[in-house]
Formats: structure tokens, sequence, C-alpha cells
């Protein structure tokens, strides 16, 4: 361990602790099992005592250890359906809008989580790290074990997916 590292992980550890369960979510679809994965994150993290080097970067390696830990975790069960997915808090937005545009707006954030949600795993996967979380290609094929070129033909698959979803009123 290098010296001031531990304190630097610990703290950039933390700043990550929202995005990761965020991820953890959209793999998940279940608040709970969520929290087991990023806590088992956590252990692993700090189990390996290999924190990167200061030109690496903590975030993508911590998101890294979350989907292996979710991959080995997911060949052992079978995927869970989608109607499981959890109730997403419904509040109108304060920002000065009238009821009737406030929601209008909720409906259309609606819509559009229903489709991340519907899309195949893949693909959802890289629409979180590009869009929710805001990785890099390279980042994201790191995270995700495999080419570049696989991570942008998969988000170019999303975003046809997300646009007929969206087009279609929130029925595919």
């Amino acid at each position: 361990m290098r010296d001031g590292s531990d304190a630097d992980f610990r703290r950039g550890a933390v700043e990550c602790l929202d995005s990761l369960y965020a991820f953890a979510v959209s793999l998940c679809h279940d608040r709970a099992a969520a929290e087991d994965l990023v806590q088992e994150t956590y252990l692993r993290a700090l189990r390996a005592m290999r924190h990167p080097a200061p030109d690496e970067n903590l975030r993508a390696w911590l998101f890294t250890i979350l989907h292996n830990v979710w991959r080995n975790e997911h060949r052992r069960r079978a995927p869970d359906s989608l109607d499981s997915l959890p109730e997403v808090q419904r509040t109108l937005p304060s920002q000065g809008l009238v009821p009737e545009e406030a929601l209008a707006r909720l409906e259309q954030r609606e819509i559009v989580r229903d489709a991340i949600a519907a899309l195949p795993g893949a693909y959802r996967e890289v629409v979180m790290l590009r869009f929710g979380e805001g990785f890099s290609y390279q980042q994201i094929a790191t995270i995700l074990e495999c080419p570049a070129g696989t991570v942008m033909s998969r988000l170019a698959r999303a975003r046809t997916l997300l646009r007929r979803f969206v087009d279609s009123g929130g029925s595919a």
C-alpha cells in the first residue's frame, strides 16, 4: 500500500457509493440485492489491497468489481423477471412547473425508466454505464471485459430499442 493511498482510496470509494448502488439496482432489479452487491464489491476491493495506481480510475475499478461479482452470482441463479422491478417513488418536481407540466415530465421519465428496464441485460448495462455514470466507451469495455467496438454496437442497438419503445408510447 502506498503512502496516503489508503485514505485516498476510502475517500474515493465513498464518493462512488451512490453511483455503484444505482448501477447495482439496474442489474439486480431489487434494492436489497443491490445493497448486498455493493457491500460485496467493497469487501472485495478492501481484501484485494490492490488500490489503483494514481493514473488508474478507482471508480472504473470498483464498477468492474461490482459487475464481475454480479455476473458470477447471476450465472449461478436463473435471471429474475422484469416483473419484480421495484416501484419508483413518485414525486412531482417542484421546479416552478404547473401541475400538468410536472405530470407530463413525470410520465416521460416513467416511459424512459420502463424502456431502460425492458432492455436486454447487455444493452441495459452499457446504457447505465454510459449515460447514467458517464463512463467512456473504453472504460465500459474494461468494466464489462469486452472490446470497445462491442460497447459501441450495444449502445447503438440499445438506442434503437429505446427509441422504438418511447415512440410507441411505452408499449413494446
